[in-house]
């Protein structure tokens, strides 16, 4: 049995960040290293390789990062979340409410099936609004949503909140805004 991996020390804390007063969470160092990208992924893969997962979502771009490799491990489809008019063919979109404004996410009308069990990934948890949007957009579309799966979660936003109702799994977190 190999030793687990402490993946919070590779994730690089920049303090000011997009602009003063906020701690970036900057996960190049993660992805720069093979060991550390391969942890993750299996972290991943063990907390949902039992949930009966067919599909996973991932909102562009870094939940991409993620997703992609973590489909092939579990041997389940990879479905691209992205923003309007990025996707060539026909969508179904997700309208929802942002704190200043509205945005919106679209998959491939044939991305996602009635029936299908569908797990959630993306870089990070802040307030929830992205993932929940996700999630609504696979279950309008008949899937059920079987759990989301965070790189890091930043507990002190509490977007685990919106997503009572999820199987939640979160490799990091980050109690406070301090490094």
């Amino acid at each position: 049995m190999t030793a687990t991996l402490d993946l919070k020390q590779y994730i690089r804390s920049v303090p000011n960040f997009p602009k003063p007063g906020i701690m970036f969470r900057d996960i190049t160092p993660l992805l720069a290293n093979a060991g550390a990208m391969r942890e993750s992924v299996r972290q991943f893969a063990d907390h949902f390789r039992d949930s009966g997962v067919t599909k996973i979502m991932a909102a562009e771009a870094r939940g991409f990062i993620f997703a992609a490799p973590l489909a092939m491990e579990l041997d389940v489809s990879f479905i691209p979340v992205r923003k309007p008019k990025k996707l060539p063919f026909d969508t179904h979109a997700f309208h929802y409410e942002l704190e200043y404004g509205t945005d919106c996410l679209e998959i491939h009308i044939d991305a996602v099936d009635e029936g299908d069990k569908v797990l959630l990934i993306d870089d990070l948890l802040a307030t929830g609004g992205t993932i929940q949007a996700c999630a609504k957009l696979a279950e309008q579309c008949g899937a059920e949503v079987v759990g989301c799966g965070f790189l890091i979660e930043l507990d002190f936003l509490d977007g685990r909140r919106h997503l009572a109702d999820y199987d939640v799994c979160s490799l990091i977190h980050y109690q406070d805004e301090n490094p």
